[in-house]
């Protein structure tokens, strides 16, 4: 293998390059495969939903253990309060995941069948309408310099 960075030859894949310290990737390996964006929103939907039974419980069991009493440090009820927070954003959190999954469910495309078949997806125009017919009478040579240097080699210079 090749370092892609400096060129040095027998190299290890999925190593370092011996002289310039480049990543060698191992290329027969497979590509990890990317997930569709439905599995990240069930995934942050069940992540929501045990948040905020998580938070509330967590708040709940704080107010009726530690809550209330006279030798209550003022930290139980701020924890608390973090915690009804949290399950609280959690739960916005929630409602805007279920919004945006009904949006993908709306998104996916209908059926073959269901697509009408007399129109066209999109309409032809002819090109000459859109596009001027191309004019090269005025068109620029390849190199500038083309009919300036051949005459260099006739001209003879003599040095000092």
């Amino acid at each position: 293998m090749f370092c892609p960075q400096c060129g040095k030859a027998d190299q290890l894949a999925d190593a370092y390059c011996r002289q310039c310290g480049f990543l060698l990737p191992d290329l027969t390996k497979p590509v990890k495969r990317e997930s569709p964006p439905e599995e990240h929103l069930k995934a942050n939907i069940v992540l929501s939903v045990l948040t905020i039974i998580a938070s509330f419980t967590m708040a709940a069991l704080l107010y009726a253990i530690l809550g209330f009493r006279s030798d209550t440090h003022p930290l139980i009820y701020a924890t608390a309060g973090i915690l009804i927070a949290m399950g609280g954003w959690h739960i916005q959190t929630l409602i805007r995941t279920l919004k945006v999954k009904q949006q993908f469910k709306r998104r996916t495309p209908p059926a073959e069948s269901a697509l009408p078949t007399t129109q066209p997806a999109v309409q032809s125009v002819p090109t000459p309408r859109l596009l001027n017919t191309a004019d090269f009478t005025d068109t620029v040579p390849a190199s500038v310099t083309e009919n300036t240097t051949k005459h260099l080699a006739e001209k003879t210079y003599k040095s000092s």
